[in-house]
């Protein structure tokens, strides 16, 4: 949860790095609540607001971790557009962010593991 919130401070932040434990125990608490909301949703019987408007939240949050995520990797943020090309989009973008970030610096800063894990709660 502590990567979740992590990412939910740097809101907006769109300049160094992500690791992958960052970027993807973000997607995996995000699903998770978006499958809860989504059953809650179709339990109150309200067209699916709840889960939309969690969605509409995170969408910056989210555009903003992956650009982090891709940087780790030396790639421009901007890589994100690829998805938008129909089935090979979404392979490549998720070959390029399960990828391992490059161990030294890059123009994007230092390595993230390098930092301090996150402490536990």
């Amino acid at each position: 949860m502590d990567w979740y919130l992590k990412v939910l401070k740097n809101y907006a932040v769109f300049e160094g790095r992500a690791r992958r434990k960052e970027y993807w125990m973000f997607v995996l608490v995000n699903l998770l609540i978006s499958l809860v909301l989504s059953f809650v949703d179709g339990v109150l019987d309200t067209d699916r607001i709840i889960q939309s408007t969690y969605s509409l939240v995170l969408f910056v949050p989210s555009i903003a971790v992956a650009a982090r995520r891709l940087h780790d990797t030396n790639r421009s943020g901007w890589w994100q557009l690829i998805a938008l090309i129909p089935l090979v989009g979404w392979i490549i973008i998720i070959v390029m962010l399960a990828q391992d970030g490059d161990e030294a610096p890059n123009e994007h800063g230092s390595n993230p593991k390098l930092e301090p894990d996150l402490p536990a709660v």
